[in-house]
């Protein structure tokens, strides 16, 4: 009997078994995977490095053909764990113009959007607690 899923597989070196433990992870994993790197003003602003990406946040590209390239986050796709943007598109053969997919750890998010509360909850949730910044603090 062959297995679908094992959270097992994440401790395992093999390249293969790090691809099998991404592409068949279940929904609610596969959203920890859609996360993306803050640019250095948003990380000091909300004292974390990364944050998952979400519809209508602003990024810019850092890796493949459409680098440097900025704009809007026009859908997220978990599945795939792909996320495409506007600007960022591929003219078929036929001239019509479609998203190209790119992945999340490709992107700095420069700009998010907090029209949500529970985002805005999740983003004021610092990862260093208001005790190890008031340690930091003191010895400077």
């Amino acid at each position: 009997m062959k297995k679908d899923f094992s959270s097992e597989w994440i401790r395992s070196k093999q390249p293969r078994k790090q691809r099998k433990y991404s592409y068949n992870a279940p929904l609610h994993i596969k959203g920890k995977f859609m996360s993306a790197h803050l640019s250095k003003d948003l990380m000091k602003k909300y004292n974390r490095r990364s944050i998952r990406v979400r519809k209508g946040d602003k990024v810019i590209v850092l890796r493949g053909q459409f680098k440097k390239k900025k704009g809007n986050v026009e859908r997220v796709d978990l599945k795939k764990s792909k996320v495409y943007i506007s600007g960022v598109e591929m003219i078929k053969k036929d001239g019509t113009k479609v998203f190209y997919p790119i992945h999340p750890s490709n992107l700095v998010l420069t700009e998010l959007n907090l029209d949500d509360k529970k985002r805005i909850a999740i983003v004021n949730k610092s990862k260093k607690s208001d005790k190890t910044i008031k340690k930091q603090e003191e010895k400077k």
